[in-house]
Protein backbone atom coordinates (compact mmCIF):
# COMPACT_ATOMS: atom_id res chain seq x y z
CA UNK A 1 0.00 0.00 0.00
CA UNK A 2 2.95 2.23 0.90
CA UNK A 3 4.12 2.03 -2.78
CA UNK A 4 1.20 3.54 -4.08
CA UNK A 5 1.10 6.33 -2.20
CA UNK A 6 4.79 6.79 -2.98
CA UNK A 7 4.37 6.67 -6.32
CA UNK A 8 1.21 8.97 -6.09
CA UNK A 9 2.66 11.49 -4.35
CA UNK A 10 4.18 13.80 -7.25
CA UNK A 11 0.29 13.71 -8.30
CA UNK A 12 -1.49 14.19 -4.99
CA UNK A 13 1.42 17.18 -4.45
CA UNK A 14 0.84 18.56 -7.97
CA UNK A 15 -3.08 18.86 -6.85
CA UNK A 16 -2.41 20.10 -3.47
CA UNK A 17 0.10 23.26 -5.36
CA UNK A 18 -3.24 23.79 -7.76
CA UNK A 19 -5.85 24.50 -5.37
CA UNK A 20 -3.86 26.25 -2.87
CA UNK A 21 -2.96 28.26 -5.65
CA UNK A 22 -6.43 29.05 -7.11
CA UNK A 23 -7.68 29.50 -3.85
CA UNK A 24 -4.69 31.84 -3.05
CA UNK A 25 -5.37 33.91 -6.26
CA UNK A 26 -9.20 34.27 -5.67
CA UNK A 27 -8.23 36.55 -2.43
CA UNK A 28 -6.08 38.51 -4.60
CA UNK A 29 -8.62 38.76 -7.44
CA UNK A 30 -11.85 39.66 -4.80
CA UNK A 31 -9.71 42.40 -3.38
CA UNK A 32 -8.58 44.15 -6.45
CA UNK A 33 -11.54 43.42 -8.56
CA UNK A 34 -14.70 42.76 -6.46
CA UNK A 35 -15.61 39.45 -7.82
CA UNK A 36 -16.45 36.55 -5.84
CA UNK A 37 -18.04 39.01 -3.47
CA UNK A 38 -15.28 41.46 -3.30
CA UNK A 39 -12.39 42.34 -0.25
CA UNK A 40 -14.29 41.85 3.00
CA UNK A 41 -17.59 41.54 1.63
CA UNK A 42 -17.61 44.03 -0.83
CA UNK A 43 -16.02 46.43 -3.04
CA UNK A 44 -12.17 46.64 -3.47
CA UNK A 45 -9.44 47.55 -2.25
CA UNK A 46 -8.48 50.96 -2.75
CA UNK A 47 -5.46 51.02 -5.35
CA UNK A 48 -1.68 51.74 -3.96
CA UNK A 49 -3.28 51.17 0.01
CA UNK A 50 -0.75 49.73 2.50
CA UNK A 51 -0.63 47.26 3.46
CA UNK A 52 -3.98 45.62 1.56
CA UNK A 53 -3.19 46.49 -2.31
CA UNK A 54 -0.20 45.23 -2.32
CA UNK A 55 -1.36 41.79 -0.09
CA UNK A 56 -3.87 40.93 -3.10
CA UNK A 57 -1.10 42.24 -5.64
CA UNK A 58 0.81 39.39 -4.54
CA UNK A 59 -1.98 36.71 -3.76
CA UNK A 60 -2.90 37.00 -7.24
CA UNK A 61 0.40 37.01 -9.02
CA UNK A 62 1.86 34.62 -6.82
CA UNK A 63 -1.42 32.76 -6.67
CA UNK A 64 -1.32 32.59 -10.64
CA UNK A 65 2.24 31.42 -10.58
CA UNK A 66 1.82 28.62 -7.85
CA UNK A 67 -1.17 27.41 -9.76
CA UNK A 68 -0.04 26.88 -13.12
CA UNK A 69 3.53 25.54 -11.28
CA UNK A 70 5.54 28.40 -12.93
CA UNK A 71 8.48 29.81 -10.66
CA UNK A 72 6.70 27.76 -7.98
CA UNK A 73 9.23 27.57 -5.11
CA UNK A 74 10.59 31.38 -5.64
CA UNK A 75 6.38 32.57 -5.90
CA UNK A 76 5.70 29.90 -2.88
CA UNK A 77 8.21 31.90 -0.33
CA UNK A 78 6.71 35.27 -1.73
CA UNK A 79 3.77 34.21 -0.86
CA UNK A 80 4.45 32.50 2.66
CA UNK A 81 6.09 35.41 3.34
CA UNK A 82 3.05 37.96 2.97
CA UNK A 83 1.11 35.49 4.62
CA UNK A 84 3.69 35.08 7.71
CA UNK A 85 3.51 39.00 7.61
CA UNK A 86 -0.30 39.17 7.56
CA UNK A 87 -0.83 36.92 10.42
CA UNK A 88 1.83 38.84 12.66
CA UNK A 89 1.03 42.58 11.33
CA UNK A 90 -2.91 41.83 11.82
CA UNK A 91 -4.01 38.62 13.81
CA UNK A 92 -1.37 37.83 16.12
CA UNK A 93 -2.41 41.75 18.32
CA UNK A 94 -6.02 40.55 18.57
CA UNK A 95 -4.66 37.04 20.36
CA UNK A 96 -2.03 34.27 19.94
CA UNK A 97 -4.47 31.74 18.35
CA UNK A 98 -5.63 31.89 14.92
CA UNK A 99 -8.59 30.45 16.16
CA UNK A 100 -9.48 33.09 18.10
CA UNK A 101 -8.00 35.99 16.14
CA UNK A 102 -9.39 35.20 12.58
CA UNK A 103 -5.64 34.13 11.06
CA UNK A 104 -6.61 30.72 10.46
CA UNK A 105 -6.24 31.22 6.62
CA UNK A 106 -2.89 33.03 6.91
CA UNK A 107 -1.25 30.89 8.87
CA UNK A 108 -2.48 28.37 6.83
CA UNK A 109 -1.77 29.72 3.47
CA UNK A 110 1.76 30.37 4.84
CA UNK A 111 2.40 26.95 6.03
CA UNK A 112 0.97 25.78 2.49
CA UNK A 113 3.39 27.84 0.88
CA UNK A 114 6.65 27.42 3.13
CA UNK A 115 5.65 23.14 2.59
CA UNK A 116 5.75 23.92 -1.44
CA UNK A 117 9.02 26.25 -1.12
CA UNK A 118 10.84 22.73 0.02
CA UNK A 119 8.77 20.31 -1.60
CA UNK A 120 9.06 22.01 -5.23
CA UNK A 121 5.65 22.04 -7.57
CA UNK A 122 4.79 18.27 -7.88
CA UNK A 123 3.22 17.31 -11.13
CA UNK A 124 1.29 19.38 -13.70
CA UNK A 125 4.07 22.06 -13.75
CA UNK A 126 4.85 23.97 -16.35
CA UNK A 127 8.28 24.09 -14.36
CA UNK A 128 8.28 20.24 -15.10
CA UNK A 129 7.80 20.59 -18.84
CA UNK A 130 11.14 23.58 -19.05
CA UNK A 131 13.28 21.78 -16.70
CA UNK A 132 12.40 18.33 -18.75
CA UNK A 133 13.34 20.21 -21.73
CA UNK A 134 16.98 21.78 -20.01
CA UNK A 135 17.86 18.29 -18.78
CA UNK A 136 17.17 16.71 -22.19
CA UNK A 137 19.04 19.46 -23.88
CA UNK A 138 22.11 19.25 -21.46
CA UNK A 139 22.38 15.48 -21.86
CA UNK A 140 22.19 16.30 -25.27
CA UNK A 141 25.08 17.90 -24.94
CA UNK A 142 27.29 16.02 -23.23
CA UNK A 143 26.27 12.97 -25.31
CA UNK A 144 27.67 14.99 -28.53
CA UNK A 145 30.53 16.06 -26.51
CA UNK A 146 31.65 12.69 -25.57
CA UNK A 147 31.02 11.38 -29.51
CA UNK A 148 34.20 11.22 -31.70
CA UNK A 149 34.66 13.62 -34.09
CA UNK A 150 34.81 11.87 -37.31
CA UNK A 151 38.21 12.75 -39.43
Amino acid sequence: MTGRFDRAQPYALGLFRIVTGLLFACHGAASLFGVLGGAHGGGTVPAGAWPGWYAAAIQLGAGVLVLFGLGTRSAAFVASGSMAYAYFSVHQSVSLWPLQNGGEASAMFCWAFLLLVFTGPGAFAVDRVFGARAVHGRQEEQHQAKAPVPA
